[in-house]
């Protein structure tokens, strides 16, 4: 089971993906926020079938983000059922794009899994600092995209799309929020016995 563990993530993906597929409360929301996380777990995909191997741990937590992202495509991020969360912590704001956007650090996982085992970093340090940079990147780049998409799209679509729920700060917290997901998941990396 524990070979095929991979396999089973993205099938749960794939069920997922055309289940919420069906009658989002936006197409060209949907559209938007699914097209990018289908392109990442065909890379994930594809890096399997080369042979690009990743821990079991690292899988599951890279399959966090796709799971949660088709759930926001769905309904969108503002509109999804998490209450819950927001009513057990005192948010006033939907909270389930932030937990979204710390799910997208766990990526540094994968990036200093790949580095370290390939030999071509060779400090720890610079391999875990490695991971949490390149997802800081990606953060801002996905910000920027976002706003790109809300001036472009306009209308309803594009502020459902950019997510920010009324919040001036909402770039900066998302970008926060991965970093941190950067920060646990080089933790994770360091704990997991890799020599």
């Amino acid at each position: 089971m524990k070979k095929y563990f991979p396999h089973l993530l993205l099938a749960i993906y794939i069920i997922e993906f055309i289940w919420l597929g069906i009658s989002p409360y936006s197409r060209d929301v949907w559209y938007a926020e699914n097209a990018p996380i289908f392109i990442l777990v065909a890379v994930i995909t594809f890096l399997y079938y080369k042979k690009v191997r990743f821990s079991n741990i690292t899988y599951f937590l890279i399959f966090l983000l796709p799971f949660l992202h088709t759930i926001g495509g769905h309904y969108t991020f503002e509109r999804v059922p998490f209450q819950w969360f927001s009513d057990l912590f005192g948010f006033e704001r939907n909270m389930f794009d932030r937990v979204g956007h710390f799910t997208v650090g766990f990526y540094a996982l994968p990036i200093m899994e790949y580095v370290w085992s390939r030999g071509i970093i060779k400090s720890r340090l610079v391999t875990f600092l490695y991971g949490v940079f390149a997802i800081a990147f990606v953060a801002v780049c996905y910000e920027w995209i976002e706003w790109i998409y809300a001036v472009k799209e306009g209308g309803s679509a594009g502020i459902a799309f950019l997510g920010s729920q009324g919040d001036v700060w909402d770039a900066q917290k998302d970008m926060l929020m991965d970093v941190m997901g950067a920060v646990v998941g080089g933790v994770v990396w360091v704990f997991s016995g890799r020599k």
